[in-house]
Order: C-alpha cells, then structure tokens, then sequence
C-alpha cells in the first residue's frame, strides 16, 4: 500500500473592530512558506456536489488601488494558463489571453 502524504496551507486573517481585514498572513511549508504576510488573496474551491465554485475574496483595509488592478491582472494571466494546462483548449485559453491583454491595455498595466 502507498504511503499516503498531506500537505497543509493555512490562511490567518487579522480583523478591525469592524471585521474588516488588517492583516493577512499564510503559511506553505511545503513551498518554504511561513506565516508570509499579503495584501490580498482570492480563493476558490470546487463544490462538485453543488456543482458551484465557491470563493473567498480578502484584502486588507491598506491594499492600494494600483496594486490591486495589477494583482487582478496578473490573477487573470494565472488563470488562463491554469485553464490551458488542466483543458488543453488552445482556443479559448487564447481567447482569455486576448482579453488578458485587452484588461491590462485598459487600466494602462502595460508600458
């Protein structure tokens, strides 16, 4: 029998008097990631049983605007190549580029 493995990820959010975020840290250890503070994350689970995706949308209180469009950006571009790998769909994945490209051009990302 194979020795089954795990491997934790754990999110810890600081919160005002108002339960918004101040503070977000997350640790991989696998990844050599300890309790590394961020600005924002995004997190999505598939409920196969709902057949939903199911989300959780953080950021912290200071996170800036410019910041914020380039994390977006740069999620979008990671998505694209995540739908590519797991679809192997060359069309669409090239489609969701274009508009990658389109978002960026938009918000003045690209120089």
């Amino acid at each position: 029998m194979a020795n089954k493995m795990t491997s934790k990820i754990e999110l810890n959010v600081e919160l005002d008097e108002n339960r918004v975020p101040e503070k977000l840290h997350w640790t991989a250890q696998d990844g050599g990631i300890t309790n590394e503070e961020a600005k924002a994350m995004m997190l999505a689970v598939w409920d196969s049983k709902n057949q939903e995706a199911l989300r959780i949308d953080l950021w912290t209180k200071d996170m800036p605007v410019d910041e914020m469009k380039v994390f977006f950006h740069q999620t979008l571009v990671a998505m694209s190549d995540t739908f590519h790998r797991a679809t192997q769909d060359d069309k669409m994945s090239a489609t969701m580029k274009d508009f990658c490209d389109y978002f960026a051009e938009k918000l003045e990302l690209k120089k």
